[in-house]
């Protein structure tokens, strides 16, 4: 009776989330529940369970995130996991973390990886390599279709030592006629061809004019090519187009005002970010109490989630995961409603790699312009469009099972920016007139 008290005082949950080593006895069969418990609880799972074959052992390598001790010798327990640096215990840790999130926190999970190693089996000339299993963001994001060269995926640059492309791809989405050639979009065409680091400039038509003539735009020293939307609907900004050369694609709303130096600067920060979101136009979620759901806020604070892009820089590969990867569910309502595919893409993005976007030089300028009322570019003026916004969020964490979004602080400025010293020796001295 003594020891039955003794136990009750320990709550079983709170131990083992304190816990660093968890030990994994086999149960009625070789395998226990306890092994999902661990990784669970980013406690490192020590297996004691002689010739249990661990799951997807095909795939994962176990002995990065567990130890694999010996039943018959179980005294030499205590002194194996004493010996462990503590540098192998974070490794350890941060590995079982990687692995519940990314094959093992639902049924459908489990499900899909049990399918994905069939299929590699069967295509094994285009199957995932170890790396791209065992690393974030693991096998269910870097799709083989896509490529199986582990350099066109942006989470291994750092890994394999390379760099991305120098140059961008700049897409520009444009929903209204054009008129004259004093229209924003014109003199964005122009300053983002400018750039140093531009290798071609995309114009999306999915305006209902027919698309103007080419002595109508203006002349670049960059490729400049006019590719009609498909459908007329605000996802195909985001389908992943063979004239898209680069590594990198600067996303533009036709209404964007910056600057030639603004478009440099963003894309150097986003060479040491690629596989995040970079860009100006900030967001943020918030979960309202009240209501018991989540929240959109376009308010000015230090404090943001999303990075809109209207004006923004990523890695080509999420146009294709956002139109193969996400159910055709939800970009039919993106299109149907005409808005939130910005929130969208930073929801697949941010649950990509469980990071949050970079928000750039502050740009108070920016602005959701309040265009013509006659095109669907009036949504910035129409009153049902944050609603809209706040419905999107809910139907988008409800699908992804959680809210991928993480808060950031950080803003990334120039060396110097608004110090008070000779703008001579500030390299974007430009962005200080803005």
């Amino acid at each position: 009776m003594r020891e039955v008290n003794e136990l009750l005082r320990y709550d079983y949950r709170e131990m083992l989330y304190n816990s660093t080593f968890c030990l994994v006895p086999r149960g009625r069969r070789l395998g226990s529940f306890r092994f999902l418990e661990a990784l669970q609880a980013a406690c490192v799972p020590v297996m004691l369970s002689n010739g249990w074959e661990l799951p997807f052992s095909e795939i994962i390598d176990w002995n990065t995130a567990a130890v694999i001790g010996d039943e018959r010798l179980l005294l030499q327990i205590p002194s194996t996991v004493r010996s462990i640096h503590q540098d192998r215990i974070l490794s350890l840790r941060q590995q079982t973390q990687l692995l519940w999130e990314a094959y093992f926190n639902s049924v459908e999970k489990i499900v899909l990886t049990t399918l994905e190693i069939i299929q590699d089996r069967v295509l094994e000339h285009t199957s995932r390599s170890s790396l791209m299993w065992n690393s974030l963001p693991g096998g269910l994001f870097t799709l083989p279709q896509y490529s199986t060269h582990l350099g066109d995926f942006p989470f291994f640059y750092a890994k394999l030592g390379i760099k991305s492309y120098p140059r961008f791809t700049a897409i520009i989405h444009v929903v209204t006629p054009l008129v004259s050639l004093s229209q924003p979009v014109m003199k964005l065409l122009v300053a983002v061809a400018k750039s140093q680091y531009c290798a071609q400039v995309i114009v999306l038509w999915n305006c209902d004019k027919t698309v103007p003539a080419k002595h109508r735009w203006p002349t670049t020293s960059v490729p400049f090519i006019v590719i009609e939307g498909e459908s007329k609907v605000i996802s195909s900004r985001f389908l992943p187009y063979d004239a898209i050369p680069t590594d990198a694609v600067l996303s533009l709303d036709e209404d964007t005002v910056l600057s030639t130096t603004e478009v440099d600067f963003a894309f150097t920060v986003w060479q040491s970010f690629p596989e995040r979101i970079v860009g100006y136009p900030a967001r943020s979620h918030f979960w309202d109490s009240t209501k018991e759901r989540w929240g959109y806020t376009s308010k000015w604070t230090n404090d943001y989630s999303m990075v809109l892009t209207g004006a923004a820089i990523y890695h080509k590969y999420y146009h294709y995961l956002y139109t193969t990867y996400l159910p055709a569910s939800l970009r039919t309502m993106v299109d149907q409603m005409s808005n939130c595919e910005d929130i969208l893409m930073n929801f697949l993005v941010s649950s990509v790699t469980k990071l949050p976007p970079i928000k750039v030089t502050q740009k108070k300028q920016y602005k959701e312009t309040m265009m013509g009322q006659s095109s669907r570019a009036s949504r910035w003026a129409d009153p049902d469009h944050f609603a809209q916004r706040q419905t999107c969020m809910n139907k988008f964490a409800n699908w992804f099972g959680t809210m991928p979004l993480v808060h950031s602080q950080m803003r990334l400025d120039p060396v110097l920016f608004k110090d008070q010293v000779s703008i001579l020796r500030k390299k974007y001295r430009e962005i200080e007139r803005l």
